[in-house]
């Protein structure tokens, strides 16, 4: 007897979603964000976006920050579309007017109570698969900051707490003191 088919999902089905549906296309998949952000996640959005969409100005860069919802289409199969909580991307060729197709240079996201593994393994995992530049996982419940980068052709971590003034390893002279901000 032949198993029953799980229904796989297409970049299309993904941008025909309703405006006020979040979700992600992984491998196929669509994974629903059903609760909305926590204060704490939203103000730590808000703080980081605004640290380096002003160190971006000021460098006069050609890097952008995307704060989310911003669909990123990891992989040219189509299959998985993400969207981080911030994304910076450097290379103008990868942005469209549906949002980011390729790795994006940094990817930050935060975690959430309810999807924690989602962050810190199936995203980790593409991300990584991706050769996205650079990883950041804030954990709100923990004070925590887990920094992944490549280094060569592994991603090499680093972890941080709320107290620290932690390395962009993307730019050379961006650091971002959470001990700073003002977080609650």
């Amino acid at each position: 007897m032949p198993f029953a088919q799980k229904k796989l999902y297409t970049e299309a089905d993904y941008y025909n979603l309703p405006e006020d549906v979040r979700a992600e296309l992984i491998d196929g998949r669509l994974i629903y964000n059903q609760a909305a952000p926590s204060r704490i996640h939203q103000t730590i959005l808000g703080e980081l976006h605004t640290i380096i969409n002003n160190y971006i100005k000021l460098k006069r860069g050609n890097c952008r920050v995307y704060p989310a919802p911003f669909a990123v289409r990891l992989r040219k199969d189509r299959k998985t579309i993400v969207e981080p909580d911030i994304s910076v991307i450097c290379d103008s060729n990868k942005l469209t007017d549906m949002g980011c197709t390729g790795a994006p240079d940094w990817i930050i996201e935060i975690v959430s109570p309810g999807n924690s593994s989602h962050d810190y393994i199936t995203k980790l995992n593409l991300y990584a698969d991706a050769r996205v530049r650079e990883y950041w996982i804030v954990d709100p419940d923990k004070h925590s900051i887990f920094v992944y980068y490549l280094e060569q052709k592994n991603f090499k971590a680093e972890a941080h707490t709320f107290q620290d003034k932690i390395k962009v390893n993307i730019y050379e002279d961006l650091y971002i003191d959470f001990a700073e901000l003002d977080l609650y």
